[in-house]
């Protein structure tokens, strides 16, 4: 399924904030990470409830922003890419709960994506990234995570690998361009 993506700005001529453009990543973002559950779902994977499907997105989105941190360490210093990464995953977080709320038993679904980003910001700033994108740690990093929320059920024993090789490459093409794009 072809996702809509807004990478350019309407009006060329304003300056924008990293807040901002956190913002419009994240809005783009939680579109991709919708899009690649959709996917899943598609390729006849299962998800046994709604808190699983959001569990998938919640993990595609930490993927996202990690991908996020990484490119912009070439274009931003320390100070303005913190900014930049925590607009971008509080961001996340509030598209998180608007669309949880109403699914899911969670109390706090903001703070439980808050946290659960927190714990994988740790396990990915051990994985490498090159100038060619996330090297296959991290990309299977990604694929064993989700492959832990959907279960090794028949069905979806070879999810991790639709992940690995299909669906977070994909999702990394069009982050690295969204991004570039949202700062010029």
């Amino acid at each position: 399924m072809a996702v809509r993506i807004k990478s350019q700005w309407h009006n060329d001529d304003s300056a924008r904030s990293l807040e901002e453009i956190g913002g419009a990543i994240a809005f783009n973002g939680w579109k991709l990470a919708v899009d690649k559950a959709i996917t899943l779902h598609g390729e006849h994977f299962i998800y046994d409830s709604d808190q699983q499907r959001m569990d998938v997105i919640a993990e595609y989105l930490i993927y996202q922003a990690q991908i996020v941190d990484r490119i912009a360490s070439d274009m931003l210093n320390d100070e303005e890419r913190q900014t930049l990464i925590t607009a971008l995953v509080l961001k996340m977080a509030d598209h998180m709960a608007d669309n949880a709320t109403e699914l899911l038993t969670s109390e706090d679904p903001r703070s439980d994506f808050i946290q659960r980003f927190n714990q994988r910001a740790g396990e990915y700033a051990e994985l490498g990234f090159t100038d060619e994108g996330p090297s296959y740690p991290f990309m299977r990093h990604l694929g064993f995570e989700i492959q832990q929320v959907m279960g090794e059920s028949q069905e979806n024993r070879w999810v991790i690998d639709q992940v690995m090789d299909k669906d977070g490459p994909e999702t990394y093409k069009q982050l690295k361009r969204i991004t570039r794009n949202l700062f010029m």
